[in-house]
């Protein structure tokens, strides 16, 4: 399939005008325009795992990806700029597996923010020319690669304030944010994760890591997910209940 460009709303200028003197009411993990859950009375669970990219983040899970593709379990994968590039053999086999959703987990890996807010120890964007380019970066990069525009967005740390999510709107994405934090931003325990996974409600988002070989999140989700298709649950890509 030819590449396409990015379809945007607004230009870059175009949001710079809109939003640069808008003030935003909220900030945090919810919020207007953030996706905390599947649609109501949908009982599947939608696992989502982040690869961060950056110093420190350019890890590759390979057990994870190979234990979800062993249990044809599918997943939606948030895929920042910067791990893209440092794994280009393992991207180009992610996305071409339809097991699994590519979506965009930003440039740089920043809070999204219009006024420089931190989350975590991690600086935001500074204003909505910040925000666009965020998003818009990477989404133009997995456009390129993928021949279609990304559906969803996650943030880094997955904080965001009202305006920055108009932005991202005006963008054509959506907001994903999550119902059950799995990993703890990859710091749990394996046994942890297990725990966190396998106490996901129904219709529940699922946020955890897939760039953090060696730790907690293969081997919890490993454990934890085979009890829930033993149940009868049923594991859905984001694309697949949200419209």
């Amino acid at each position: 399939m030819p590449a396409q460009t990015v379809t945007r709303v607004v230009t870059r200028a175009e949001a710079v005008a809109r939003y640069g003197d808008a003030e935003p009411t909220a900030w945090g993990l919810e919020g207007a325009g953030v996706i905390t859950g599947l649609p109501e009375g949908e009982r599947a669970l939608a696992l989502t795992f982040d690869a961060c990219g950056g110093p420190g983040g350019n890890g590759y899970d390979a057990d994870l990806i190979d234990f979800l593709r062993a249990n044809g379990v599918p997943a939606t994968l948030f895929l920042n700029a910067r791990w893209i590039d440092a794994n280009r053999e393992e991207f180009d086999g992610l996305a071409a597996d339809p097991l699994f959703e590519i979506a965009n987990h930003g440039t740089a890996h920043r809070p999204l923010s219009v006024t420089g807010r931190s989350a975590y120890g991690i600086a935001g964007t500074r204003d909505s020319g910040g925000v666009y380019d965020e998003v818009a970066g990477n989404a133009e990069k997995l456009t390129g690669l993928l021949g279609r525009p990304p559906r969803f967005f996650r943030s880094g740390t997955a904080h965001y304030d009202d305006v920055a999510t108009r932005i991202v709107a005006d963008l054509g994405q959506r907001v994903a944010g999550f119902t059950v934090n799995g990993d703890g931003g990859a710091t749990l325990t394996a046994g942890q994760v297990r725990r966190e996974v396998g106490a996901a409600p129904p219709g529940a988002i699922v946020i955890a890591h897939m760039n953090h070989p060696g730790g907690g999140t293969a081997p919890g989700v490993a454990a934890a997910v085979p009890p829930l298709l033993a149940a009868g649950t049923r594991f859905v890509r984001l694309s697949d209940v949200l419209g």
